[in-house]
């Protein structure tokens, strides 16, 4: 690894309104924003080999430290010399804090000033994670952009609760960044990210906001949406917090979303995004294409000779006749999930490549509403 690469760096190339097209670089490669970062939550992208991954054009991927803490364990992954040995991926890995899922999985969970307790959902072992614990797996699976750990709750919940939970992440933010410094070496490739928490209250996510930006950190995320809430709340949200973000740093949207929340989403200012959507969708039989979301159990795809989208770069998407994708989804073939993956995984890298292209040339407006009309059009 070349240490006359920074650990991290953030240039924007081109600005249209608020959308930005910039780029990341790291010792592991460059990340090309706004990105989409395929999510392996255990390791793999479900379904997909990592060359495939690849070459859909994603440059990045994400990886899951509650999953992985639990099985195979972070002390061996790292022993079995880290996530990038492990997965074959070369390109930088980001992985989340494990906060979200310690909320939404666990069982039997007990929330401190210190960290969190609580069961696996696994075999019902007892873990804790703390915001230097959190850091310190993600250390050892070898994460290059690693997640301060936070407390993510359900919307809707009390304005008292909500800052609640957003000041006990703030200071587990200031603790996450000390273990970070104490952890990392310069030169070892990796960046700590803080994540804005507020729910959908615009005085507690600018308070949030605000008090991140003074750690002068290199990136920073905004969490606990996508929880549930409507997509005009979750629009409304990074509205009010955009402009209490350090214009110079990226912005990473947690756990968003449908190709609509994405692209709405970057016109609002942000450059990073995740999801299991595209994934989980191909597993259940949905492809997204530019023609819209298609349910392939539906009987009228069973002699459609079509493929997916003639014109797409995704063999999933141009080689395999909608007819057999049908056939593989109602028989439950694994490699009708496998395609469908590929495919979604594809349309979600080639919507961020249009969207980085439609910045540059100064015409995201209508790249916006040329994508949304084809959606609504379908293939007439």
């Amino acid at each position: 690894m070349s240490h006359d690469i920074p650990d991290f760096r953030f240039e924007i190339h081109a600005r249209d309104g608020k959308a930005r097209q910039g780029t990341i670089t790291m010792p592991r490669g460059e990340i090309r924003t706004p990105a989409f970062m395929p999510v392996g939550t255990a390791g793999t992208v479900k379904g997909l080999y990592m060359d495939q991954v690849r070459a859909t054009g994603a440059d990045i991927i994400l990886g899951n430290t509650y999953h992985l803490m639990l099985r195979p364990g972070a002390e061996r992954v790292a022993r079995l010399g880290g996530l990038h040995t492990m997965t074959t991926w070369s390109g930088p890995i980001l992985t989340d804090s494990g906060g979200f899922q310690v909320m939404s999985l666990a069982a039997l969970r007990k929330l401190t000033e210190n960290g969190v307790t609580f069961q696996s959902h696994i075999d019902g072992s007892k873990h804790e994670l703390t915001p230097e614990r959190s850091v310190e797996i993600q250390v050892l699976l070898d994460s290059n952009i690693i997640m301060q750990l936070d407390e993510c709750i359900r919307l809707p919940a009390s304005h008292e609760e909500t800052q609640r939970a957003m000041e006990l992440s703030l200071r587990w933010a200031d603790r996450s960044r000390n273990a970070f410094r104490a952890m990392v070496k310069p030169g070892e490739g990796r960046a700590l990210f803080g994540i804005v928490q507020g729910g959908t209250e615009p005085d507690l996510r600018r308070q949030s906001a605000e008090a991140l930006a003074a750690l002068d950190l290199p990136g920073y995320a905004v969490g606990g949406l996508a929880v549930g809430e409507p997509q005009a709340d979750m629009l409304r949200t990074i509205e009010a917090t955009e402009p209490f973000l350090p214009a110079e740093k990226p912005r990473y949207l947690m756990g968003v979303g449908t190709p609509d929340d994405l692209i709405e989403s970057i016109a609002r200012g942000i450059d990073m995004f995740d999801c299991v959507m595209p994934t989980r969708a191909g597993r259940h039989g949905t492809a997204y294409t530019r023609f819209g979301k298609f349910n392939l159990r539906n009987a009228k795809f069973a002699e459609d000779t079509r493929p997916l989208d003639a014109e797409s770069p995704c063999p999933a998407t141009r080689d395999y006749s909608r007819a057999y994708l049908h056939h593989l989804t109602k028989a439950d073939e694994m490699l009708g999930q496998m395609l469908l993956t590929w495919n979604n995984i594809g349309y979600y890298q080639w919507l961020m490549n249009e969207a980085r292209a439609a910045i540059r040339a100064g015409r995201y407006a209508d790249f916006l509403a040329e994508t949304k009309e084809g959606w609504r059009r379908g293939e007439g």
